[in-house]
């Protein structure tokens, strides 16, 4: 078949299209994405290796306690994270009762308090030395341990309890959010068909909500999957100790990124169920009449009732880590707060404010590469870069390391055949390798803020500069950015409190001698020493707040 210089086939044309499709911009979000999708792409390849021997011994010993502890943990978190996550949000955001008002943040802010340090605060406590079991023992003489029955805190069940403390804000969150844009005029319709307020609840407001609940669901059992610190304390064994101790442990590398493959597979069929769930169950409001719901008026026995639904976790939580840390802090502020405390400190501040730097650039470089270019293979690049925030730190670790490891020791073995120069690791064990892992972690924060707030700029603006002679680089960097402050350092703040928290991928990839203060709190912990803890322990939770007042902001604007 011959081509024609007009014919829209021709060769010409071709090259010309493929050249407008891949601009600057598209290359630079492909490479990006590419970039930040490698170690997610390393793990799952890693099935194909053959590591049968390896794989045998597991499954023998270990792999079954693995699977089994990972979903009892999340079956129990499931239902903890529902119950007091719906419960709270319906009490504040529907009715009134004596401080109602405050609870609509203060029930945010357990937010703040990493799984980990509620293990370490509670375990201080609640074990047999610790005040609690001691008070008892004053109070009703008991000696010895087999005079009465205590519950073990250091138990899957223990771990259950403080993870649903911990992680019911996100199920909160999406169900205050629900309710509150729920119309009065569905409510009032349930109520004249005869409904009270709490049929209405369950038949009609719950519904509704359910989508929400249920993304709100998927994000508590991600971050249940993907903890270490708490579980490896507590002595229950899932699927990111086992990842450790395979690398670390048995020094097997192939068997560890396959069970972290085996872990990736869980996260994903999660975000796939979630996502089934809102496909295939919709509800729509119907009246085109929407006026925000007049709340319930408590009084009395429910009013006590609601109260105390609320404080509960608000106490349970918070205040009382929050409260037993401080304590710790002040016991002695001279060691507490010691020269290595500030080195920590300096430390975290150094890897948190580079990753959100960073982070902020590249969510804001794959945001406006997709408002240039919103082509479906522009979107897949681009939620394949944002995947990361799904993928536990272990299983990301990994997939960080075995890249950068092959690419140093062929680079190693190059120059040593070719100059005879050895350069070592020039990447793997360095802060390099650190910032990239929380990049590919948590890039999808500063993605989601940067993107909410990109879009809030009609495209009318867009095309007012370019009739002014404006390229879209510098539309974005005189116009849009300028407009978008707000929002870019509310990432960049989100970015740099997930990685003062992080601790999985910072203990496995983190440069020799080189430690945080989540590292800290993590060895003087798992050496009994909380005391000593408390003070970077503290600061961590001071820091976490600072999301917590965001998301209140935000939902208070009805944002």
């Amino acid at each position: 078949m011959a081509f024609s210089p007009e014919s829209p086939l021709s060769f010409p044309a071709a090259l010309r299209g493929l050249t407008r499709f891949w601009n600057g911009w598209t290359i630079a979000v492909s490479l990006i994405a590419l970039l930040i999708a490698t170690p997610i792409l390393v793990v799952l390849s890693s099935v194909f290796v053959d590591a049968r021997q390896v794989w045998q011994h597991l499954a023998e010993t270990v792999l079954a306690g693995y699977l089994l502890n990972s979903l009892w943990l999340m079956l129990g978190v499931g239902v903890g994270v529902l119950a007091i996550g719906v419960s709270t949000a319906w009490c504040v955001t529907m009715c009134r009762f004596p401080g109602s008002r405050s609870l609509e943040w203060l029930l945010l802010l357990p937010l703040a308090v990493p799984a980990y340090l509620m293990a370490y605060v509670y375990t201080e406590l609640l074990e047999f030395y610790g005040p609690v079991q001691m008070t008892l023992r004053g109070i009703f003489g008991w000696t010895e341990v087999g005079d009465y029955w205590f519950p073990q805190i250091r138990s899957i069940g223990g771990a259950i309890v403080l993870f649903s403390l911990v992680l019911y804000p996100y199920v909160y969150l999406m169900a205050r959010v629900a309710f509150l844009e729920q119309s009065v005029c569905t409510l009032e319709a349930s109520r004249s068909l005869g409904c009270s307020p709490w049929r209405s609840f369950w038949k009609v407001a719950l519904p509704l909500a359910r989508p929400a609940i249920v993304a709100g669901l998927a994000l508590a059992l991600m971050e249940t999957l993907s903890d270490f610190g708490a579980v490896q304390y507590f002595g229950v064994n899932t699927f990111t100790v086992g990842i450790y101790r395979t690398w670390f442990g048995m020094g097997e590398r192939i068997a560890a990124s396959q069970l972290s493959a085996l872990l990736l597979g869980i996260v994903l069929l999660l975000l796939f169920l979630e996502r089934f769930s809102r496909r295939q169950t919709r509800y729509y409001q119907t009246s085109s009449r929407y006026q925000r719901s007049s709340p319930f008026v408590l009084q009395s026995w429910r009013s006590v009732l609601a109260l105390i639904v609320c404080w509960i976790p608000v106490v349970l939580g918070f205040l009382l880590p929050a409260i037993v840390l401080l304590q710790m802090s002040l016991s002695n502020v001279t060691k507490n707060f010691s020269e290595r405390f500030w080195q920590l400190a300096a430390n975290s501040l150094l890897v948190s404010g580079i990753t959100a730097a960073i982070g902020v650039v590249l969510a804001l470089v794959l945001a406006y590469g997709l408002r240039l270019r919103p082509s479906p293979a522009m979107n897949l690049a681009v939620r394949s870069a944002a995947i990361g925030y799904a993928v536990p730190g272990t299983v990301i670790a990994v997939g960080v390391l075995i890249p950068l490891g092959q690419f140093d020791n062929r680079l190693d073995a190059w120059m040593k055949a070719t100059f005879g120069i050895s350069t070592g690791l020039l990447l793997s064990g360095t802060i390099v390798a650190l910032v990239f892992a929380y990049l590919v972690r948590f890039l999808t924060v500063a993605f989601n803020s940067t993107e909410s707030s990109l879009n809030r700029i009609k495209p009318n603006m867009d095309e007012a500069s370019r009739s002014l002679g404006y390229s879209p680089t510098q539309t974005l960097l005189k116009i849009h950015a300028p407009l978008m402050g707000s929002g870019l350092i509310t990432a960049a703040l989100l970015v740099f409190v997930d990685v003062m928290k992080e601790l999985p991928a910072t203990l496995i990839v983190r440069p020799f001698n080189f430690d945080t203060l989540a590292i800290e709190v993590y060895k003087l912990a798992s050496d009994e020493r909380l005391a000593e803890a408390a003070a970077p322990a503290l600061a961590i939770v001071l820091v976490g707040i600072v999301p917590v007042v965001l998301l209140s902001r935000q939902v208070r604007r009805g944002g």
